[in-house]
């Protein structure tokens, strides 16, 4: 695999006093978060602490109520598909292939962004088409083999088993040639085996120069996996330092317990926000799932000897 890298140390991913409100609920509160390339950094939190709400600000799914998202020292733009362009690919907590498409074609969708051929080069079907679409199956093979799924490359997607299809997911995120990818669960339902074997992909990723922020559940994953993890309990950020800091933090191991500290929200605050989180969400996700079959329709209306990449909105 090859990719464009960054000098280790540089500021990849800058977020400031990020807040995002649904109407008069708050669901994530003056966050604050940096990753650095060749870094791999953790977010965990109970559940609705608003860590997928946090990622959804960071990658152009909700435009934040207040603060600012900056990638490389550019403030990203407040659409997801400008976001992927700019060098942020994401994975999601469900799994969101196109199901009825080949493996390498889900990964040509992720390609979409980095092609340069546009709508008149596709119909006319020129040289400098078939040579940027020889180019992308071409990374799309290597990419496959990257994650181990080459010989896999002309099945289904919905054929694979639900390990091989997360890979998948990150494969065809990878496709976009991000500078941070943010993954999000990315070991949920997985039994140790698999989940090991996340673990020496993100590993073998961090090592292409690409930063990586995950959100995930499984602590023992999180811990031997990330350089540094910050917590979020109930929108804000409680603590953030190595996985000794944190696993020392009283406050964290109160949260986990269930257990209210100072100044914490109460069931009836907490709910609310959950519930507006989940509207809003359900609400993006019906957007995005009309986006997606617009796109796996257009991908799927090329010859299947000659299929053209898609448009990929947010992977």
């Amino acid at each position: 695999m090859t990719t464009e890298t960054t000098t280790r140390g540089e500021t990849i991913l800058d977020a400031r006093g990020v807040t995002m409100r649904f109407g008069g609920l708050t669901a994530v509160r003056d966050v604050d978060l940096t990753v650095s390339s060749g870094e791999i950094v953790g977010l965990i939190g109970p559940n609705g602490a608003g860590k997928t709400t946090f990622f959804n600000c960071l990658t152009g799914l909700y435009i934040p109520t207040e603060g600012e998202v900056r990638y490389k020292g550019a403030v990203l733009p407040p659409k997801s598909f400008k976001v992927t362009a700019a060098g942020v690919a994401r994975t999601f907590q469900n799994i969101r292939l196109f199901a009825n498409m080949t493996v390498l074609e889900n990964v040509l969708v992720g390609r979409h962004t980095r092609t340069k051929e546009g709508f008149w080069s596709a119909v006319l079907r020129g040289p400098g088409f078939h040579r940027a679409e020889k180019a992308s199956r071409e990374r799309a093979m290597e990419l496959l083999a990257f994650v181990g799924l080459a010989p896999k490359a002309d099945h289904l997607a919905r054929n694979l088993p639900y390990g091989e299809q997360r890979k998948l997911e990150i494969a065809r995120a990878l496709a976009s040639e991000p500078g941070l990818l943010l993954l999000d669960e990315p070991t949920a339902g997985m039994n140790p085996q698999e989940t090991r074997a996340t673990e020496e992909l993100v590993f073998a990723i961090r090592d292409q120069g690409i930063a990586v922020l995950v959100i995930e559940h499984d602590m023992r994953f999180i811990f031997n996996l990330c350089d540094r993890v910050a917590v979020l309990v109930q929108g804000a950020k409680l603590v953030e330092g190595d996985s000794a800091t944190v696993q020392g933090d009283e406050r964290v191991i109160a949260a986990y317990l269930g257990e209210p500290f100072e100044n914490a929200p109460g069931a009836e605050e907490v709910a609310e926000v959950e519930a507006a989180e989940a509207a809003q969400a359900e609400t993006a996700e019906a957007a995005e799932a009309t986006e997606a079959e617009t796109e796996a329709a257009e991908a799927q209306a090329e010859p299947s000897t000659d299929a053209a990449p898609g448009k990929e909105s947010d992977r």
